[in-house]
């Protein structure tokens, strides 16, 4: 689970500000607070938090406890991203501190054993160069993720999927030529060939040599049936003299 930022001040009144039962750190599976989700956790495990006279916000240098997994192969020293006007001044029993700044004593904390993990600044953003490997770290290593998912395989498991579907039936798929559609037919291609039948309404609307485009790009390139429909007169003639584009669009 990762507990993100917000606008938020854990301090609030505000019956608006996140807050989550405390049971799901009963749940057995690692816990990453970002920024306010790190205030959060150090409320709930009674930490102490105060808000600053100032919000701290931009740049910073960070020292970090290289013996924490979550800064596996990081130097000591980054840099990363501050956005925040709360702080923690006193982590909760069986935390240790992980990160710090030189405002900031407390930017980074961790309960090992349980696998909750706190962070105060920013790891999502550009402005921490090694943010992503923080996050890689969480995932792969503390959570035990898999980088399984990959393009290749969606596209492998949409041509099975389709292929179950279909068995020895045929298929129909309107084509208007935008991407949506595009990609559709050509996937549905993939998976059964010669049994797709594209049918391309030819409106009148497209832009200039834009159905031409279409055509040649489905007849020709990817070798897919295609029936091209030139509707453009009934169309037109529907939308002579109406101005309203609600109506339009209704009409189309």
């Amino acid at each position: 689970l990762i507990l993100s930022g917000s606008p938020y001040s854990i301090l609030s009144k505000d019956r608006k500000a996140p807050i989550v039962d405390k049971e799901i750190f009963s749940l057995g599976i690692p816990i990453l607070g970002i920024c306010y989700g790190m205030q959060l956790i150090a409320r709930l495990f009674d930490g102490g938090i105060i808000t600053s006279g100032h919000n701290e916000y931009g740049k910073t240098k960070i020292k970090l406890n290289l013996k924490s997994p979550l800064f596996k192969d990081l130097k000591p020293l980054e840099t990363c991203w501050m956005s925040h006007k709360d702080s923690v001044v006193k982590i909760p029993p069986a935390f240790n501190v992980i990160a710090s700044t030189p405002n900031l004593p407390i930017a980074g904390i961790e309960e090992p054993k349980n696998k909750i993990y706190g962070i105060q600044f920013h790891p999502e953003v550009m402005h921490t160069p090694s943010g992503m490997d923080i996050l890689k770290n969480f995932l792969f290593d503390i959570c035990g993720c898999s980088p399984t998912w990959t393009m290749v395989s969606i596209i492998e498991k949409q041509i099975k999927k389709v292929k179950d579907k279909v068995k020895e039936g045929r298929v129909i798929c309107g084509l208007s030529g935008g991407v949506d559609s595009s990609v559709a037919a050509v996937l549905v291609s993939k998976a059964v060939g010669n049994k797709l039948t594209c049918i391309f309404v030819d409106h009148g609307l497209l832009r200039k040599g834009e159905a031409g485009k279409v055509v040649e790009t489905f007849k020709q390139n990817f070798k897919i049936n295609l029936i091209h429909i030139n509707a453009k007169d009934r169309f037109l003639s529907k939308l002579v003299g109406v101005i309203d584009p609600e109506k339009k669009r209704k009409i189309i």
